[in-house]
């Protein structure tokens, strides 16, 4: 039986305007385009780092 990947459910909730660019380069990087837009990722230490950064203009389930 094969083990399903864990995954992490994200939505920007807040805009990127007026941001440092470091944090908007993060939500690119995240597949975010805008607020209201939604990505499923791994959940991986890597995008668990990039979560943190822009924690404050996100949602995150699971």
């Amino acid at each position: 039986m094969a083990k399903k990947n864990a995954t992490v459910r994200i939505r920007q909730i807040a805009s990127a305007i007026g941001r440092k660019p470091g944090q908007k380069e993060t939500l690119v990087g995240l597949g975010l385009r805008g607020i209201g837009s939604q990505r499923e990722l791994e959940d991986t230490p890597a995008v668990r780092g990039m979560i943190r950064k822009v924690a404050h203009l996100l949602q995150v389930e699971g």
